[in-house]
C-alpha cells in the first residue's frame, strides 16, 4: 500500500482518531470527550466480544474488575446490572459473556454516542500526521492516531498447523458457536483458561473433547476470599488480577514497570498470570474431560476428513493421535506487521521489542503521534494491559498526554458531563 494511490485533497481533519471500539477504545473516547479533545472513533462496538468468544463463556476478570473507564465515577458494570435489573454479581463471581457484552454496548451508547460503526482500511503517516481511509470510502487526516486493536489481528497458531484447512484446524477465537463441533472428536491444544473452558463448553454441547498441553499439570487459580480478615488482606492484598503484592504492583505500578530491564519485562508479560484455569471452572473439567499433560505436538497432517497429530509424551515417547478437529487455544502474539491496514513503510518505522511496538510513558510509539493500547502495550506497562483492568490507566494516561492539544470537535458531541443519563 502506498499513499500515492489516494488523493487526499480536501480531506476531513480531526485532532485524534481512535481505531477500535472495544473496552480500551471506548474508555479512551469517553475520557477525551469529557476533556473536550476533538476526536473520532471508528469500529464495531465490542466486536471481538461478540464475534470471537463462544456463547456460554465467562470472563477471566471478576465482576469488580470488569468495568470500562469513564470520567468521574464512570459508569460501571455494577451500575449497568442494577439499572438493567440483572441480578447483582458478587465480587468474586464470574461474569457471563452476554452480561459483559450487553454492558459494553450500553456503555458505547451512553458514554460514546459519537462512535462511528465503520472500520479503517488504510493508515499511513504524512509530514504533519496521518491519513486514514474508511470502509465507507471517506478519507480522513488526523494529527494523532490511537490503535486500540485488542487481540483482533494477533492470533497465534503453531507453525505445524500451517496450510491445514479450516475444517480441521481453528483458533479458539474463531468460534462464536461451539455447537457446530458437537458430536465430533475434538482436541483442544493449550493449558490455560481458554483451552479448558473451550473443552468444557464442547463437552457440554455433545462433543468428545480432550485437552493436550505441554505443562506437567493443570494449574487452577485459588478460590478468592470475599471477606478476608485484615491480616489476610495485608499479607495478600486483593487486586483485579488476583491476590498478592506482586499482582498489586502490576495493577498499580504500571509507570514503574516500564523502568524494569527490558528482558525482565518481556519475561514477566509472558509468564505472569500464565496458563491456568479459574477456580469456578474446575468442577466442569476434572473427572469429565481427558487432559493429557506433558504432551507436545510435533507435526500435524490431514488424513482424509480427519487430522493426524504426531505427539511427544512426558517421557519422550512419540505416538499418533487422530481427531475430527483441533482447536488451538494457543493465545496471541502482538505483531505490528500483522495489522492489515497499516502501511508497510509506517510499520517499518516502528521501533519494536520483538514484534511489539516500543512505547513511551504515554503509550506513544517511535512514530510521533501514533499510540498503541491494550495487549500491544503490555511489554511497556505490564500484564494488566492484557486484561480489562488496564483500560482505566491507559485511558487516563493518554487523555492527560493529549490534554495540551485540546480542540473541541463537533464530531465528538457535547461533554459527557452535559449528556443526560440514558
Amino acid at each position: 500500500m502506498t499513499a500515492e494511490r489516494y488523493d487526499f485533497h480536501g480531506t476531513d481533519r480531526c485532532e485524534v482518531a481512535i481505531v477500535g471500539a472495544g473496552p480500551y477504545g471506548l474508555s479512551l473516547a469517553a475520557h477525551l470527550r469529557d476533556e473536550g479533545v476533538g476526536h473520532r472513533i471508528f469500529g464495531l462496538p465490542m466486536q471481538t466480544w461478540q464475534d470471537a468468544m463462544p456463547r456460554g463463556m465467562f470472563l477471566e476478570s471478576e465482576a469488580h474488575a470488569s468495568s470500562l473507564s469513564a470520567p468521574g465515577d464512570g459508569w460501571t458494570l455494577e451500575q449497568y446490572c442494577r439499572e438493567s435489573r440483572i441480578p447483582e454479581l458478587v465480587k468474586s463471581e464470574p461474569v457471563p459473556l452476554d452480561t459483559f457484552t450487553g454492558y459494553g454496548l450500553a456503555f458505547a451508547r451512553r458514554c460514546v454516542p459519537h462512535l462511528e460503526t465503520t472500520t479503517v482500511t488504510a493508515l499511513w503517516a504524512t509530514a504533519d500526521g496521518f491519513d486514514l481511509r474508511l470502509a465507507t470510502g471517506e478519507r480522513l487526516r488526523a494529527r494523532r492516531v490511537v490503535l486500540a486493536l485488542g487481540t483482533t489481528y494477533f492470533k497465534r497458531v503453531p507453525a505445524f498447523f500451517s496450510g491445514l484447512p479450516a475444517e480441521l484446524v481453528s483458533h479458539a477465537a474463531d468460534h462464536r458457536d461451539l455447537g457446530a463441533l458437537g458430536r465430533r472428536e475434538v482436541v483442544v491444544i493449550g493449558g490455560g483458561q481458554s483451552a479448558l473452558e473451550t473443552a468444557a463448553l464442547l463437552h457440554e454441547q455433545g462433543a468428545a473433547a480432550s485437552v493436550l498441553m505441554r505443562a506437567p499439570e493443570v494449574v487452577w487459580n485459588g478460590d478468592p476470599l470475599d471477606d478476608p480478615s485484615w491480616l489476610e488482606a495485608l499479607r495478600l492484598p486483593s487486586t483485579g488480577l488476583g491476590r498478592g503484592w506482586r499482582l498489586w504492583f502490576y495493577c498499580h505500578g504500571q509507570p514503574l514497570f516500564g523502568h524494569l530491564p527490558e528482558r525482565l519485562r518481556v519475561d514477566r508479560v509472558a509468564r505472569e498470570l500464565g496458563p491456568a484455569g479459574a477456580w469456578w471452572l474446575k468442577p466442569r473439567v476434572v473427572g469429565r474431560i481427558k487432559v493429557r499433560t506433558g504432551h507436545g505436538v510435533l507435526a500435524a497432517r490431514a488424513d482424509g476428513d480427519r487430522l493426524a497429530l504426531k505427539v511427544a509424551g512426558p517421557r519422550g515417547e512419540v505416538r499418533e493421535l487422530r481427531a475430527d478437529h483441533v482447536v488451538a487455544a494457543t493465545g496471541y502474539q502482538v505483531d505490528v506487521g500483522a495489522i492489515p491496514f497499516l502501511d508497510a513503510s509506517l510499520a517499518r518505522r516502528l521501533d519494536c521489542v520483538g514484534t511489539a511496538p516500543r512505547l513511551s510513558g504515554s503509550f506513544e510509539s517511535s512514530v510521533p503521534g501514533l499510540y498503541f493500547v491494550g495487549l500491544a502495550s503490555a511489554v511497556r506497562f505490564g500484564p494488566s494491559m492484557r486484561f480489562l483492568i488496564g483500560a482505566d490507566f491507559a485511558a487516563r494516561r493518554i487523555a492527560a498526554a493529549l490534554r495540551g492539544y485540546r480542540r473541541r470537535s463537533v464530531s465528538a458531541g457535547p461533554s459527557l458531563r452535559e449528556t443526560p443519563a440514558a
